[in-house]
């Protein structure tokens, strides 16, 4: 069932208004009501964040919160102290003033990972942590001793404030310095949590979820990149999404492609240190899709991929195997290139369709978050565009390991749908996709973030438009940020990051894509992370309290 509504879009000094229909999703999971409008952004203004009606959320943690177990500039959950407070030089000065217009280091709290475990301890040794835990690294960081402290922490979504948020790890096996953090997700095979650093520069992580945390530099085998999503599948294999940037086209606000999707298969399920690293290939015309051949404002090879209707063939191709080239870290994005991988347009996140066996395979790309990228195409469906306003692309396989396949485009973006991140699936149907357009697409569209979720039954290529659930609100330290600059080491208008749905089921059952998502019953639990100024992290739930209960078993 579709519902017409309107949008009116502000460009080149005319207003236009433009009709299009919303989908409402006929599959199982919760039915949602759509939010006509996103929250406006204007200078001073800092709206509260709107839902569905049938949604809720409460705040879990914030970035103010104190840790339980601080440590040199790391004590709060979303800053470090490396601007301490003129009146106490204990507490880090977290807003400007008028009379010191500086503030400390957001360290942005990224990608959630939920997990229930037992037995779990923290700081202090007498205390009851709970069952239920959400693990995340941190984003950004201040310099110490010239390196960036980063750090991993746990929220112990049982325990009271003053346990709330534990400390994992600020250093690596090695003794060095943990980078900053953007992807994560629970590796069932190594029983490790997996941290990605979307930097060819640093490493990728894996770490125990026991207090404290041993993190260790597993990039010999899966290798550096702009790696950002990282995702199992039932055989043990990883699915890693990169998120580069490319070089500006012709001096337009328009990029090139430069993002691999990487599939790591280990020698056995689990071992992270053997293992073959691969890039995705995808086939248009009989050669390949590649870095060069979409080189040019609006390539073929690129709007062919973001045209409805296609489908390509594609194929994994090695670029590093332990047994031949050994476990020194390597650069992934520069082996994906040599091979001629085909890259994205910053892809963000990829997940699996539940109940599908792991053979179908969602993943977006953000796009040039800029309303002036000559490849954006349509401003209201997109036609025509090389993905500039945003993508959602489907991979599917006979079965995981396979190492054909086909892809085709799921979803192409608007001016109203537009820098998608985050992605994952609510129900066996709903795929959740949240916004990250930046302050620039911001003040161009005049308006803040959204969350939406589109059905994957829905034809979107007949003008459907996905439901919005989520419209961003921003903080008044996001807003000072937005105004002033974030004294010039912080962001500003507030990011949605993080959604995540899951039971928390640790075993290789657990993995997701493997249940078909039931929110709010057996466990089953919604979260996602505001970024940038105040830092929290929220829990979302339905507007029936019996539900909620439910979701709590």
């Amino acid at each position: 069932m579709n519902r017409r509504i309107s949008w009116t879009f502000v460009a080149a000094g005319l207003v236009a208004t433009v009709t299009a229909a919303v989908a409402q999703s006929r599959s199982s999971g919760p039915s949602l009501t759509h939010l006509k409008d996103p929250n406006s952004k204007a200078m001073g203004y800092a709206p509260a964040s709107r839902l569905s009606t049938e949604l809720r959320q409460t705040m879990v943690a914030q970035g103010s919160m104190a840790l339980e177990n601080p440590r040199g500039i790391v004590g709060w959950y979303g800053y470090e102290n490396d601007t301490p407070s003129p009146d106490n030089p204990a507490v880090p000065q977290m807003v400007p003033t008028a009379a010191i217009p500086i503030e400390a280091q957001k360290t942005e709290p990224d990608k959630n990972t939920y997990l229930v475990l037992k037995d779990q301890k923290g700081f202090d040794p007498d205390y009851d942590y709970g069952t239920h835990f959400l693990f995340q690294g941190h984003e950004l960081a201040a310099t110490v001793a010239g390196a960036k402290q980063g750090y991993i922490t746990r929220i112990n979504l049982d325990a009271d404030i003053a346990h709330r948020v534990t400390l994992m790890a600020t250093q690596d096996t090695a003794g060095k310095p943990i980078a900053t953090i953007d992807g994560s997700t629970w590796d069932p095979f190594a029983k490790r949590l997996l941290f990605t650093t979307e930097s060819a520069g640093a490493p990728t992580y894996a770490a125990t979820a026991t207090y404290p945390s041993e993190v260790e530099d597993v990039s010999g085998a899966l290798g550096r990149g702009g790696y950002e999503g990282i995702q199992n599948d039932s055989r043990g294999n990883l699915w890693i999404v990169e998120d580069i940037g490319g070089p500006n086209k012709q001096g337009t606000p328009a990029r090139q492609p430069n993002s691999y999707i990487y599939r790591y298969v280990p020698n056995e399920p689990g071992d992270l240190h053997n293992g073959r690293l691969q890039v995705l290939q995808v086939m248009n015309a009989g050669h390949p899709v590649t870095f060069e051949s979409q080189a040019a404002l609006l390539a073929p090879d690129q709007v062919a991929l973001r045209t409805y209707g296609q489908s390509f063939d594609t194929r994994w191709v090695t670029i590093h195997d332990t047994a031949v080239q050994g476990n020194a870290p390597f650069n992934a994005n520069l082996a994906a290139k040599a091979v001629q991988g085909t890259p994205f347009k910053r892809p963000e996140n990829g997940v699996f369709r539940p109940g599908t066996g792991f053979r179908e395979f969602y993943f977006d790309e953000t796009g040039d978050t800029n309303a002036n990228s000559p490849e954006n195409g349509d401003p209201v469906t997109g036609a025509g565009g090389a993905g500039g306003w945003t993508s959602i692309f489907k991979l599917v396989q006979r079965d995981p390991s396979a190492d054909q396949g086909t892809l085709s485009l799921f979803y192409e973006g608007n001016r109203s749908v537009a820098g998608l991140d985050n992605i994952q699936f609510l129900s066996r149907d709903q795929l959740l996709a949240v916004e990250d357009a930046g302050d620039t697409l911001h003040s161009q569209r005049k308006a803040l973030d959204s969350g939406y979720v589109f059905d994957v039954t829905i034809d979107y290529s007949r003008g459907a438009q996905p439901i919005r659930w989520l419209a961003e609100g921003r903080d008044p330290s996001a807003t000072l940020d937005s105004a002033f600059g974030g004294a010039g080491k912080n962001d500003g208008d507030n990011e949605i990051t993080g959604v995540h749905v899951s039971d928390g089921d640790p075993s290789i059952h657990g993995i997701l894509g493997a249940k078909i998502p039931r929110v709010w019953r057996d466990g089953w639990r919604w979260f996602w992370s505001q970024q940038h100024g105040d830092n929290p992290a929220w829990e979302v739930l339905p507007a029936s309290r019996e539900d909620e209960e439910r979701g709590r078993d």
